[in-house]
């Protein structure tokens, strides 16, 4: 059976750009042989910028978190979701793996995308 891995990473402020990179991440985790979670696809039916709906969403993947072998941390900025997802991690004692860009260039190639 194959880890399952959450992807935390940046999603507010340019939406549409973070959505690009987590597209990246997810790829990388898949090549890696891990079933990604992907909480931040549901910025595609929720407006993560409506803070009901941003709380929905935020809610929904902490639930998924519970069934995570560990977390990847991606990107370069820690937002206060990430932290938040986190310190979840660490109560409920979820390996946590930062995973940097040179790392996803030698996995996809030198233009991951």
């Amino acid at each position: 059976m194959m880890k399952k891995v959450y992807i935390c990473a940046p999603l507010g402020g340019n939406v549409q750009d973070n959505l690009e990179q987590v597209r990246k991440y997810t790829k990388y985790a898949l090549v890696c042989g891990t079933a990604p979670v992907v909480p931040h696809f549901y910025a595609e039916c929720l407006n993560d910028s409506n803070p009901k709906e941003r709380e929905i969403g935020m809610a929904a993947g902490l639930s998924l978190l519970w069934f995570c072998d560990e977390m990847w941390v991606f990107g370069d900025t820690l937002t206060e979701g990430m932290q938040g997802e986190i310190q979840f991690c660490k109560n409920l004692n979820i390996r946590t793996k930062t995973i940097r860009e040179k790392e996803i260039q030698k996995v996809l190639g030198g233009n991951a995308q």
